[in-house]
């Protein structure tokens, strides 16, 4: 028992002292502004480094993860449909898709799925 509590000790210190050494050795003490502003070919830059980033494009792809989420909700009930009865997994199959339609509905109803607003 000793033998493990003493090995479990020395693998934490040691473990801090490498993370302790780590930290201390990568900072960087100098700032340099040069090196902290963006490089436009040697020149100082005459506008922003980074464009403003459109919602739009952040709006389909958020859509396009919960479909693609859905769409892995989906395959299962493809697969279990020869094993389950078929009054119930016709059921929640139906009340499934109604959920993705009805939200489908909502996003189109509310202006998500236009690209040109």
């Amino acid at each position: 028992m000793n033998t493990i509590l003493l090995a479990l000790m020395l693998t934490t210190i040691i473990t801090f002292v490498v993370m302790f050494l780590a930290s201390l050795l990568s900072k960087k003490t100098t700032i340099d502004r040069e090196k902290s502003s963006p490089f436009e070919c040697g020149f100082d830059p005459k506008a922003p480094a980074r464009i403003p980033f459109s919602l739009q494009f952040f709006l389909i792809a958020v859509i396009f993860l919960i479909f693609d989420v859905e769409i892995a909700l989906l395959l299962p009930i493809t697969i279990t449909s020869s094993s389950s009865l078929i009054l119930p997994w016709t059921s929640i199959s139906l009340i499934f898709l109604l959920i993705l339609l009805l939200g489908l509905y909502h996003e189109w109803n509310q202006g998500s799925l236009n690209w040109a607003s």
